[in-house]
């Protein structure tokens, strides 16, 4: 699935929703490695970046973030 969000709360909530099939809980990958996948780990990433990823992973279910510019 692809889409364009605008709200960092959507994309976190439709995140969990595709990797929280198992029973394993949910981390999110970024450039420190694993954590907790939490709101506030999300924002703190994305946080004056540009052009970076974060990854939801429980599992075999994962679901893939990209922050980037909108460009014409």
């Amino acid at each position: 699935m692809h889409g364009v969000y605008s709200s960092l709360k959507a994309v976190h909530r439709d995140a969990l929703k595709i990797c929280n099939r198992g029973h394993g809980r949910v981390l999110l990958e970024g450039s420190t490695g694993y954590d907790p996948a939490t709101f506030d780990a999300l924002r703190n990433l994305f946080q004056g970046e540009t052009d970076i990823k974060a990854r939801y992973t429980a599992g075999l279910h994962s679901a893939h973030i990209v922050k980037t510019k909108l460009k014409e």
